[in-house]
Parts: C-alpha cells; sequence; structure tokens
C-alpha cells in the first residue's frame, strides 16, 4: 500500500503549540488527489537526516511541515533554519512553536556550513525563526552564516529567506552587505488578511524591505511568495503581484496553504492546477522574472533548479 505523507498533524501529548491551546478546533478539509504525495523509499532521506542530526541543525523542512521533505532529502536538498526552533511572531499559518527563544549558538554558522559542504550543495536556502527579541533581528548571524558558507563551500550559491526586520534599523544592511545570490522575504499572504493570517507583520514594511534589498545591491535576484486558501480573492492576488511588482521583485511563489493542526487557520479552499497555471500566466504577462504556481511550490522547492532558471531569465531580459 502506497504511504502518504499528511501535513495536517494533530497536537501531540506535549503540544507544540501551547499557546493555541485554548483556540477552538477548525475543520480539516480532506485533501484532494492533487495534494498527496508518495513518501519516499525506506533509508531514501538517511544521509541527509544522518547530515542535518551530526550538525545539530534545524530543518524549516520538518518545522513547517512541509509536504516535500521526501522529494527534497532524498535529492539531499534541505532548508536550514537558524536562530533556533521558537519564533517571537504567532501566525495563524505557521507550525514553527512560538515563545521566548534561547540565546544565539555562536557556533551554529560553521556547523551550517560544514553541513552544507557535506551535503554537496551548489545551491542553498537559509531561512529563519523570527528574533525580535534581538537588536539587530539576527541580521549580524545570517551574515557570519552567509560567510562561513562561502568558505567551507565556495561553489555554493546562497539564497537568503529572511524575517521583515521590522523596527531593526540597519539590520537588512547588513545581510545585503553578506552577498547572498538571492535575497527572498515571503509577503505571505494579500493584505486583506494580515490581522487575521500574520499578525505582528506589516504588508507595506514587507514590500519596502523587499525594494530596498534591490535599491542597495541592484544585482541581488529578489523574490517573494504567497499562500493561496486562505480566503483571498483572485483580484486581490493580482493586486499583490502588481505590489511586488512595484518593489522590483524578480521571482514570485505561489503554493497551496495546508493548515498544521487543527488550532491553525482553516483552509479556505483547494486551489485546482488549473488555477494555479492562471496565476502564472498573470504573473509572468505583469513582468516577473519567473514564476513558480502550483498546490505544492514552496519557497525552496526546486530552488537550486529556479536559480539556474533565473539566472537565465535574467541574460534574456538583458538580450532583449
Amino acid at each position: 500500500m502506497v504511504t502518504l505523507i499528511d501535513t495536517v498533524t494533530e497536537v501531540k501529548a506535549r503540544p507544540r503549540h501551547p499557546e493555541k491551546a485554548r483556540l477552538p478546533d477548525t475543520p480539516v478539509m480532506p485533501k484532494p488527489p492533487w495534494i498527496r504525495v508518495k513518501a519516499p523509499g525506506a533509508h531514501a532521506l538517511d544521509r541527509t537526516r544522518a547530515i542535518v542530526r551530526t550538525h545539530r541543525l534545524h530543518t524549516v523542512c520538518e518545522e513547517a511541515a512541509c509536504p516535500n521533505i521526501g522529494e527534497c532529502w532524498e535529492k539531499r536538498h534541505a532548508t536550514v533554519m537558524i536562530m533556533g526552533d521558537v519564533c517571537t511572531r504567532l501566525c495563524a499559518f505557521c507550525n514553527v512553536a512560538t515563545g521566548k527563544p534561547t540565546h544565539l549558538d555562536e557556533g551554529e554558522p560553521t556547523r551550517v556550513a560544514d553541513a552544507i559542504a557535506a551535503l554537496e550543495l551548489n545551491h542553498v536556502v537559509v531561512t529563519s525563526v523570527d528574533r525580535d527579541d534581538l537588536a539587530d533581528g539576527g541580521a549580524n548571524h545570517f551574515a557570519r552564516t552567509i560567510a562561513a558558507i562561502r568558505h567551507a563551500a565556495p561553489n555554493t550559491t546562497v539564497e537568503v529567506l529572511t524575517p521583515d526586520f521590522m523596527r531593526k534599523d540597519g539590520a537588512l544592511e547588513i545581510v545585503v552587505a553578506a552577498r547572498p545570490d538571492v535575497f527572498n522575504h515571503n509577503v505571505e499572504t494579500v493584505p486583506s488578511l494580515y490581522r487575521r493570517i500574520r499578525p505582528g507583520a506589516d504588508y507595506r514594511h514587507s514590500l519596502a524591505l523587499l525594494r530596498e534589498a534591490k535599491r542597495l545591491d541592484p544585482s541581488l535576484f529578489t523574490k517573494s511568495g504567497i499562500m493561496v486558501g486562505l480566503g483571498e480573492t483572485d483580484e486581490e492576488i493580482a493586486n499583490l503581484m502588481d505590489d511586488l511588482r512595484g518593489s522590483d521583485v524578480d521571482f514570485l511563489t505561489i503554493g497551496q496553504y495546508l493548515q498544521p493542526t487543527r488550532k491553525h487557520a482553516a483552509i479556505d479552499r483547494f486551489v485546482t492546477p488549473e488555477a494555479f497555471q492562471s496565476y502564472k500566466r498573470t504573473a509572468d504577462d505583469k513582468g516577473f522574472l519567473l514564476v513558480a504556481a502550483s498546490p505544492l511550490t514552496r519557497s525552496s522547492y526546486h530552488a537550486a533548479e529556479d536559480f539556474e532558471r533565473l539566472k537565465a531569465a535574467r541574460l534574456a531580459s538583458l538580450g532583449a
């Protein structure tokens, strides 16, 4: 019998989200056939799992209950999550635990770099929890991680998926000065849903962050992503695309929201593959260099292949 990875997990005996324990349960919609993914074969993930564990790293693949973990880890692709596994934000869609984080692990950048060298990655995505408790939001830790990767794996290109660094003056400049190849910050959803889905964040601030990253380094590829199925309309999605293009974003990812537990925001609808293709056509027409849109698209899904496509698209646009 085919085993399936089900991204909707129940809260265990020791709740992952105690801050959500008193919230009413939300309904869980049965997943359509196009959402289900096959689990990998026995031992297919062993090498990636062993390297991650040996270097004592967190991955967004595990913490966010990504449906693509089997496919990615089988290929030795893992998205590293730095600065711990506890976030200072309380987003209604996210499976990462919320609470008071511990101190920064000063040895983490070196361990991340050593793991990436061991995995022999051509391209790596480094993300983090929100660290509103830090004066720089963790910007220097990002910069140190990028520098360590450059030293240990000089042929690996680096993509960062950062928090919004709200009220952290100078933080973005620190990250951009470290010269990542791709700067990604997800706006996550349309502005009308921010209060319910992304409290503590600000849509206009996120747009400004992306715009400023490109101003600081025009050679930098910028990227952002959204989830659909939270209650947004097609008109709102189109307007969001215009906003991202107005911030000079190169690459847009669009994927289906999947609720991690019954205590998280409910799914409003499952968007069909045909609708995702329609979103892609609309975004292409608006001038993004690259668009990835499918039910299982996530920020770091196929990131290495997409980086090569980004470079080719930029060269083609310059030639045109």
